[in-house]
């Protein structure tokens, strides 16, 4: 054990900092009475070395404890443990006998806290918040790490920050990814097997990797059995927080305290060498603790009555907006700058490129639970200096009913799940959705445009990680979620899926050339509408979870990336980075401002413009499951782009051939086929420099659930 000698120590910054003394320590409890300060020397310790209960008169400014220990040093471990009311009725809930994580620790050992309970254990234990007469074992319960920032060489590295207008965002799980023997990586199932597969993504064309989320949490805490096979389910998704600002310990290849911190950092720096953006999915509207029957892991006891929303007259009950038991309270100072330091952490030491917020509106909810027409937290995180060219997305809706896509403020892009449900809906055959799915495909402006956002806000998905793939979109009428111990009640029952003649996989040529063809048409919408599009890892290659939509438990081949399938579907594959690369080279689907309908050259053509089936203006309450649109490549004040080809993009999403009457392209062009979905490939997709011109530049027949662009050049 190292001499340690205690100084007073700084308020500022928070958590665990090393200095040429040692290392500070800091940390804020309003309503606790006495701080203690536990140092381990391992991470299997059951008891501390060494303890330091700080002195109030010495360790604390205003509400902030803090203490500097000399002789510590990087990669040292600690808890803490706080004293003071234990009185849930008034929102207290200290325990000086119990082992607190530090809200700030920028690193946990890999000590599982779920895994050692009782494998009965079915609904949260109430008993071990009420154990007050006796300090408990630290065994089984993960250590803080304190981490030196300094030591690493990001070579030159920092965030890409891409244009959000330029993005084809992926959406991925750093372990599923790799995780199935098929991804044949070195360290399958890591931040570095990741890496390892930076060269498939590059191949893709996605700009951007959104990661499930990677703070740390506990995926033994789901305490259900697969009925098939016995086995305890976990929690795969990672949707439970424990410490915010550490990088999940399991996902290293090594397990050594703090190396995750490392592993992380090296798969940040090296996708950005290879041009690609890192977004983290982060989970602020709730924590791990749960509600009144939970664990108590750290905010709770330090300063439960702050970090949560309580019932206002029972104040041992927590408001339940995330569904999850208890719900964060975003908007008190402490709780926001709390998120603030968070979010600058990630940025300015881990080099992320930005953050989706899983289920956003929480933040725009005061202490009561009411939504709050200017939530301070989500414009501070809008309006902070640090934060101005860092990716903001909201998930933009909660669990207690708050939806609000298209409502929040300042630059915050929002996950569009009317383009979702519209694009899903119209390619699945249902009526008078022709208008709607048209506002999709220019970019949603009834939702983006009256407050000043861009096209570019709506960040467009069709499938993500909650709900079916785009495979089991297009082979299950119903979700199959048998083996999630909760007898099929879970998960979402409106899927607007269609299995197109049989429920699940088939040899039928018929059916498969359908759901082939309709998952291309579902690529094109997505990635070819205006605005940012968001694939989901594995729709480029027909991942299937054998209808599970809701396989936040199925850490194994279920939710894995199956790297076995890619030769297989190479047609769906390669469809894909065609439609990727289209994107990029053709800036007129991905502008900057919203079509106008006008031209800037008033001898040219509009620059969107809607058609029927008859060449005519459209009359949207006669489309009969038809939209076409000529986007005019003639360059405009708005666009800011030099001249494009011109586009014709037709989608018969009927269950009948029909002929297509062409209006005209601007003066000087022609039409080319460019993409067919009813076309065999190579055919359905064609190089940019081997287009068909068409021997009868009036008319085309498309067939049945296809989509054809038609370039004018």
């Amino acid at each position: 054990m190292t001499q340690i000698d205690v100084l007073p120590g700084k308020p500022l910054p928070f958590g665990a900092t090393p200095n040429r003394l040692g290392v500070n320590f800091s940390v804020f409890s309003r309503n606790g009475t006495s701080v203690t300060l536990d140092i381990f020397d391992s991470e299997d310790d059951s008891t501390p070395s060494f303890s330091y209960t700080l002195d109030p008169e010495i360790n604390r400014t205003g509400d902030i404890w803090h203490v500097c220990l000399t002789g510590l040093k990087p990669g040292a471990l600690y808890l803490y443990r706080v004293d003071g009311p234990f009185d849930p009725k008034k929102g207290h809930r200290f325990n000086k006998n119990q082992y607190l994580i530090d809200p700030y620790t920028k690193a946990l050992t890999a000590t599982s806290i779920f895994e050692n309970l009782p494998k009965h254990y079915k609904t949260p234990v109430d008993k071990l918040d009420i154990e007050m007469d006796h300090l408990r074992s630290a065994k089984g319960f993960p250590k803080c790490v304190v981490i030196d920032d300094e030591d690493f060489d990001w070579q030159g590295d920092s965030p890409l920050n891409y244009r959000l207008q330029d993005c084809i965002i992926y959406e991925t799980h750093v372990k599923g990814f790799t995780a199935s023997p098929s991804s044949e990586v070195m360290y399958p199932g890591t931040y570095r097997g990741l890496i390892e597969k930076i060269p498939y993504l590059k191949q893709l064309g996605i700009t951007s990797v959104e990661l499930l989320p990677i703070q740390e949490f506990d995926e033994y805490e789901n305490a259900n059995t697969n009925p098939r096979t016995g086995e305890r389910l976990k929690n795969h998704w990672g949707y439970s927080t424990i410490a915010f600002f550490a990088p999940k310990a399991t996902y290293a290849s090594q397990q050594n305290p703090g190396y995750a911190v490392r592993e992380f950092k090296e798969m940040v720096r090296e996708f950005h060498k290879n041009g690609i953006e890192v977004i983290l999915d982060i989970v602020f509207n709730h924590t791990a603790e749960g509600n009144e029957h939970g664990l108590t892991l750290n905010f709770r006891g330090f300063d439960n009555s702050i970090y949560y929303i309580l019932d206002d007259k029972q104040k041992q009950y927590y408001k339940n907006f995330s569904g999850c038991g208890n719900t964060v309270n975003c908007n008190h100072p402490v709780v926001r700058s709390f998120i603030v330091d968070c979010l600058r952490y990630w940025v300015t030491e881990m080099h992320v490129d930005g953050f989706r917020f899983d289920l956003a509106s929480i933040l725009g909810r005061d202490k009561n639970g009411d939504l709050i027409n200017e939530p301070p937290v989500l414009l501070r995180i809008s309006e902070d200096p640090v934060l101005s060219k860092t990716k903001i997305i909201a998930e933009a809706w909660d669990a207690g009913g708050a939806y609000q896509v298209g409502n929040f403020p300042g630059r915050w892009a929002e996950w569009n799940d009317r383009f979702r449900d519209d694009i899903r809906r119209f390619w699945k055959g249902d009526d008078n959705l022709e208008a709607a799915v048209a506002t999709r495909f220019a970019g949603s402006a009834d939702l983006y445009q009256d407050d000043g956002r861009r096209p570019y806000h709506s960040i467009n998905f069709i499938t993500s990680h909650d709900g079916f793939t785009l495979n089991d979109l297009v082979s299950y009428n119903g979700k199959h979620n048998d083996e999630n111990g909760e007898n099929n009640r879970d998960g979402s029952d409106n899927n607007s899926s269609y299995n197109y003649g049989f429920e699940g996989p088939t040899q039928n040529s018929v059916i498969e050339e359908i759901r082939n063809r309709q998952i291309k048409n579902m690529m094109l919408s997505l990635i070819l509408s205006q605005g940012t599009p968001m694939l989901l890892s594995g729709d480029e290659i027909r991942r299937s979870q054998k209808g599970n939509n809701n396989a936040y438990c199925q850490d194994n081949e279920l939710s894995w990336f199956n790297w076995a399938i890619k030769e297989d579907n190479k047609e769906i594959f390669d469809f894909t980075c065609k439609t990727i690369q289209a994107k990029k080279l053709h800036a007129i689907f991905r502008r900057k401002t919203f079509f106008n309908g006008r031209s800037h050259n008033v001898s040219a053509i509009p620059d969107i413009s809607w058609f029927g089936r008859d060449g005519k203006e459209i009359q949207w309450d006669k489309a009969d499951h038809f939209v076409a649109y000529r986007l005019s490549g003639n360059r405009t004040e708005t666009q800011e782009v030099s001249d494009d080809w011109d586009f014709f993009v037709m989608c018969n999403a009927s269950i009948k051939d029909i002929s297509v009457v062409l209006p005209s392209p601007n003066k000087g062009k022609k039409w080319y086929r460019y993409v067919d979905t009813s076309v065999a490939a190579p055919g359905d997709f064609l190089p940019e420099n081997g287009l068909e011109s068409l021997p009868n530049q009036r008319v085309y027949v498309l067939p049945a659930r296809s989509t054809a662009i038609l370039a004018g050049k």
